[in-house]
């Protein structure tokens, strides 16, 4: 693995190497991205097509250097679903607008004023824990994507299943161990082709859910639409900018420890975060989903260490063309939970892994109370499932986890101004 040649940001990559980096990237995002679509009841090819034109302008935005997809967002669920059955989903797409004008408008502010601010409100001693929620709060996603936990829907575990889960994940631990040349960086896609072969052979997907992909028209059209605006359906959605500047703050910072740079000062996050924000807008206004950068594709280019931006740019255009073949797009939407389960086990392993390396780089010494404050409170308000809610927006997870270092690293920092700090002797 040390070995591995590392393919960076701007490198370009050979067709024989870019069509199967691509597809393995898109292949990563679909399972998650195509299921925000299914729960606002509209059809995926729109969010395809949008993630496809998001991620494009992402790249063009941050002029092509900082490697991310954009796929559907989840932070929007619980608000979105309240306006919809109320008002109905043009409303919400009214809110999604606002929400993504409002984060380019804090963008601009950033922008003005720089982003050593981050240094302040998030030291290593947080930033690491809040990095590392971003894949350990979505390990239980993983699993009951994966079917093999209990859950409402699936209330037994199935053989199959877990059969078909474990040859996925043991085909992607052992290849991203295992596998030298051109199989050290597609993984990830074997992976995922094996865990499709399994499921056939186990009976988790039917010949019949394979024909009736391929017997989808040949063209469609996504389901454009315009969006409606109405204060109160805006009021309910707006809360989720907290939530969505956090995750954008955390996924730039892992993505910087995997690529090694430092994306928040170039590109630049007011960049980052105007072109996620940018595509969200975009996304209402054409009828789609909110969008976002996606922690599965970080977790790839962590394994395979293929960070460039062509690759990201060449899924992106696979998307766009998915949502316009309908048997394609259908076959994809085939891919069983345990394969996306499986997959997403180790990729979102694999994001957490990298919060404890921003505390091992950066040596954060747990000698000092500070420290060993921060780090702790930070990982319990995370896992330990606690809800803070503004009105129809519920905070947890990483997300309340981060305001919570923010706030208590500012804190910190008064205390150190003041001379109050106990710890400030042994500096």
């Amino acid at each position: 693995m040390q070995t591995r040649k590392i393919i960076q940001v701007e490198d370009k990559v050979p067709p024989r190497l870019l069509v199967p980096l691509s597809i393995q990237h898109m292949f990563a995002m679909f399972g998650a991205s195509v299921l925000v679509p299914f729960m606002f009841g509209i059809s995926p090819a729109i969010v395809l097509f949008m993630n496809g034109i998001g991620t494009l302008l992402f790249i063009l935005i941050a002029k092509g250097r900082a490697p991310a997809y954009l796929g559907s967002s989840f932070a929007f669920i619980a608000p979105a679903t309240l306006v919809i059955d109320q008002w109905g989903y043009e409303y919400a797409l009214g809110g999604f607008v606002v929400v993504g004008l409002i984060g380019c408008i804090l963008a601009a502010i950033i922008y003005k004023c720089g982003t050593r601010w981050i240094d302040v409100v998030l030291p290593p001693a947080a930033m690491g824990p809040v990095v590392a929620l971003i894949g350990l709060e979505l390990a239980s996603s993983a699993a009951s994507t994966g079917l093999i936990v209990p859950t409402a829907d699936a209330p037994q575990v199935l053989a199959p299943n877990v059969i078909t889960f474990c040859v996925t994940l043991g085909v992607a631990v052992l290849g991203s161990v295992l596998f030298r040349g051109f199989l050290s960086v597609i993984p990830i896609l074997i992976a995922i082709l094996c865990g499709y072969v399994c499921a056939v052979l186990t009976g988790v997907i039917t010949p019949a859910d394979i024909m009736a992909a391929f017997s989808a028209d040949i063209i469609s059209i996504p389901n454009f639409q315009l969006p409606k605006f109405d204060p109160e359906a805006i009021l309910i959605i707006l809360p989720v900018i907290l939530v969505i500047a956090n995750e954008h703050i955390g996924h730039q910072l892992v993505t910087s420890k995997v690529v090694g740079r430092d994306l928040l000062r170039d590109p630049g996050l007011h960049r980052t975060l105007f072109a996620d924000n940018f595509s969200t807008m975009l996304s209402g206004l054409i009828g789609s989903v909110p969008t976002t950068t996606y922690g599965e594709n970080i977790g790839v280019m962590a394994i395979t260490r293929v960070y460039s931006v062509r690759v990201i740019g060449g899924a992106a255009v696979l998307s766009i063309i998915c949502s316009f073949v309908g048997p394609l797009a259908a076959l994809i939407q085939t891919i069983p939970g345990p394969v996306i389960g499986g997959i997403s086990f180790l990729l979102y392993g694999m994001i957490g892994t990298s919060g404890l390396r921003i505390l091992v780089d950066n040596k954060v010494d747990y000698g000092k109370n500070r420290n060993m404050v921060l780090t702790s409170v930070v990982f319990v308000v995370g896992l330990s499932g606690v809800t803070l809610s503004l009105g129809n927006v519920a905070l947890s997870g990483m997300t309340l986890a981060a305001i919570v270092a923010m706030l208590m690293s500012l804190l910190f920092f008064a205390f150190d101004k003041f001379g109050w700090s106990n710890d400030l002797q042994n500096s």
